[in-house]
This record gives structure tokens, C-alpha cells and sequence, in this order.
């Protein structure tokens, strides 16, 4: 087949196609007569398969997690603070709020004010309480759309209602309804009692679950007046921005802290968690890295099947170099083979890779219904399903460092069969 594809380079239908590239892909169609590299092919195309669906699955499941995660903490958190010094009142709250209002990208605005306390009920532990405005907190948070029991809009000013996240109202033993003791490290003094901390009765009016334990287990909710009143301020302590694009925190954040000068402190959600998004993105690269390798494993199945079937074609070669075939040339035909088989497996792998990102919550939830497993106990993980989430950047960049593995791994091979010596190779012919 090599011979008759050297011999009639020229007809019409290959005219516009390289030589090598018509008798690589013409060879590829032929029976071949070793039926073990034909097999080896097929092994080969399996491999590259299924370490490409493997390792587009797993990072579609990382995104997954990453992209759950973030939106747990910035149902608490919000893309830009602006906050006075500690237990000071934000000077001049009114003007700097409609001035960020007016700014673009900012879709949200609201603000808060935020306490040290140690609450006691049936049990007791230290927590923050945030005073909010419940009109316009939805704006820049999610605890509205997270309440389990009562409403978030019970919250009014004089009504000492509290919201508690479900874990802490587990630690306190309480329920709506219940009285809960809030003690605020702030002295006050009389003559009769001396120097005190400030405590205030609270009922409890609703219990969210936002799903992350920092904020379900150690954060409250009050209304802001209520919260300036335990601590003996007018004003909120801060403002919390919502932004169309969390991207664009930092940008907003300068411009802000331009603008509103060295009496505020403005920050964003990545200066909160850069820490713990750097590790989240520090693992995803070296997941990557490690089922990369698990690609360069299944690429060396081509190595192999490329240099048995150069072995098998020594006389062929031999006859296309007798023809005036040059090594390049010879090299190119083989390469060719190499990197067909690299297409086909990355072709499929990415196929199988998205239909099984796709479904792999359904798969999952089928194989816990099936071998009664939990994977992630509610009890124990606060995402108690395997989310999935798909990225092209990701899938392009698996197909391109796999296609590039397939393609280093055909030039050793290649070149072996550009160096056949013709005499040699047709010597026992």
C-alpha cells in the first residue's frame, strides 16, 4: 500500500494534500497484515480515551466544588468592604453609601455593624453578631434564601429578634421562640453594680443555613439599630458592596479607597480568603499535573505500536526511499499514523469527558441508591452532593497537552523509520 500511494502521488482527489498526509491516512484505512498492531492501535486509543475522560471529569468535578464553595462564601461575604476602625461608627455612612451606589458594577449596597458576643442559652459559646438592615441586606447577601425556620424580615428595629445559623442554635439548644442571653464586651458603670459588660435579652425570631461553618456556626443576625444600641454608637461600622462581577473587586476596591481616603479600610472577598481560594487553585494545577501524567503513561502505548510498525515496514520504507522518498518525508508518513491515532482517542475523551461531567451527579446519586453508600454524609460535609461543573478552558486544555504528548511521542519512532537503510532493510527481501 506504501508502494502504491509512492507510485501515484499525483491523482486528482489527493492534489491538494501532502504526500505524507495522503499516505499516512491512505495506510491507515488498509488491513494490515500484523493483527497484534492492530490490536496494539486499538489498546492505544482505549488508553488516551480514557485518561482524556478521566482527567476532564475530575476537573470538572474540582470546578464543581470551587464554584460551590465560592458562592457558600460570598452568600456571606461581600465582594467589597468598606469598614470604620473597631468599634467606631463609619463617618459620614450616609453620603459614602450613595456615592458607592453611584459607582459602576456595584449592583448592591448595605450597611452593618458587627459585635464580639458570648451567647447563652440552654448551652453557651462566643460568637459574632452582625447588625443588618433587613430592607436592603438582600442586596449583598444571601441569608434570606437560606432560612430554615421564622423570616428574615422579623428582624425590626426594637423588636431584639435574633437569627442564629443552625449549628450555633445547636450549641445553644434553642429554637424560634426561645430567649437567648447576648453578653457585648463593653463596660458600662453604676454606682450600685460597678463596671459590667452589656447584656440584653433576645428572642429568637428564625435559624438559617448557609452551608459553611464559619457563618452557621459562629455568626447571629440583629437588626443594625439594635446592634448600635449594644454598642453605644450612631452609625453603622461599615458598608458591604455587591458588584455584577466579583472579578472586578479589586478595581472597584482602589477606586473606593481613592475616593473615600486613609479614615476607611476597604478590602474584598479575595483579601478575606485569598488564602484558602490559593490553595483551591494550587490543588486544581497539581490534580492536573498528576493526571497529566496518567495521559503520558497512555501515550507510551503509541510509542510502542509506532515502533512495531516501523519494524514491520522496513521493506516498505526501504522502497519508498529507493523512490526518492526523503527521510523528512518518511518521517512525516509516520508521524502521521501516530498522531491519528492521538486525535481519535482525544476525540473520544473529550466526548465520553463532558457526557460524564454532565451526568456525574446522577451517577453518583444512582450508585449510592444502588450500594446504599454515602459518599458525602450531610452530617460530616457541608456539600453533601458531588457537584460537577464543566469548563471549556479546561477541556481545550486537556485536549491541546494531550494532542501535544501524542505528537512527542510519534518523532522517536518516525525518526527510527527515516533512518532505514534501504540496502539493509531489502537485504532479505
Amino acid at each position: 500500500m506504501l508502494l502504491y500511494a509512492a507510485t501515484f502521488p499525483y491523482r486528482p482527489h489527493c492534489m491538494f494534500r501532502p504526500l505524507e498526509l495522503f499516505i499516512g491516512l491512505r495506510y491507515a484505512r488498509a488491513r494490515r497484515r500484523s493483527q497484534f498492531i492492530s490490536f496494539i492501535s486499538v489498546v492505544s486509543i482505549v488508553c488516551i480515551t480514557i485518561s482524556v475522560m478521566a482527567l476532564i471529569t475530575v476537573m470538572s468535578v474540582m470546578n464543581g466544588f470551587d464554584y460551590q464553595l465560592r458562592s457558600r462564601i460570598l452568600g456571606a461575604v461581600s465582594h467589597v468592604t468598606i469598614s470604620a476602625y473597631p468599634g467606631e461608627a463609619l463617618p459620614a455612612w450616609q453620603q459614602d453609601l450613595a456615592e458607592v451606589r453611584k459607582l459602576p458594577h456595584v449592583v448592591g449596597a448595605a450597611p452593618y455593624l458587627e459585635l464580639q458576643s458570648f451567647l447563652a442559652g440552654r448551652g453557651s459559646t462566643g460568637a459574632q453578631i452582625r447588625g443588618v438592615d433587613p430592607a436592603i441586606e438582600p442586596q449583598v447577601s444571601a441569608f434570606n434564601a437560606h432560612m430554615v425556620t421564622g423570616q428574615f424580615q422579623s428582624l425590626q428595629p426594637g423588636s431584639w429578634h435574633i437569627l442564629l445559623g443552625n449549628d450555633l442554635a445547636t450549641k445553644l439548644g434553642l429554637a424560634v421562640g426561645d430567649k437567648v442571653l447576648v453578653v457585648i464586651p463593653r463596660m458600662h458603670s453604676s454606682p450600685l453594680t460597678g463596671s459590667l459588660p452589656v447584656t440584653r435579652s433576645f428572642t429568637v425570631s428564625g435559624i438559617y443555613a448557609l452551608g459553611m461553618e464559619e457563618y452557621d456556626a459562629n455568626m447571629a443576625l440583629i437588626d443594625i439599630h439594635d446592634a448600635e444600641a449594644l454598642q453605644g454608637i450612631h452609625g453603622p461600622g461599615g458598608i458591604r458592596v455587591q458588584l455584577d462581577d466579583m472579578n472586578r473587586a479589586a478595581q472597584v476596591a482602589r477606586q473606593l479607597q481613592n475616593g473615600l481616603g486613609p479614615q476607611v479600610f476597604v478590602s474584598t472577598w479575595m483579601d478575606d480568603n485569598s488564602n484558602f481560594f490559593s490553595a483551591l487553585a494550587m490543588e486544581k494545577k497539581v490534580m492536573f499535573i498528576i493526571l497529566s501524567l496518567i495521559v503520558l503513561v497512555a501515550v507510551i502505548n503509541l510509542v510502542s505500536m509506532l515502533m512495531m510498525l516501523v519494524t514491520d515496514k522496513q521493506a516498505e520504507i526501504a522502497i519508498l526511499r529507493t523512490l526518492g522518498s526523503t527521510p523528512r518525508s518518511i518521517m512525516g508518513t509516520f508521524m502521521v499514523q501516530g498522531v491519528l491515532v492521538g486525535v481519535v482517542g482525544i476525540a473520544l475523551g473529550v466526548s465520553l469527558g463532558c457526557l460524564l461531567s454532565w451526568q456525574v451527579p446522577a451517577i453518583v446519586k444512582l450508585i449510592e441508591r444502588i450500594f446504599h453508600v454515602t459518599f458525602l454524609s450531610p452530617d460530616v460535609y457541608y456539600i453533601s452532593e458531588v457537584p460537577s461543573r464543566l469548563d471549556p478552558v479546561d477541556v481545550l486544555a486537556v485536549a491541546v497537552v494531550t494532542f501535544l504528548f501524542a505528537l512527542l511521542a510519534t518523532i522517536y519512532p518516525a525518526w527510527r523509520a527515516s533512518r532505514t537503510q534501504p540496502a539493509q532493510a531489502l537485504r532479505y527481501e
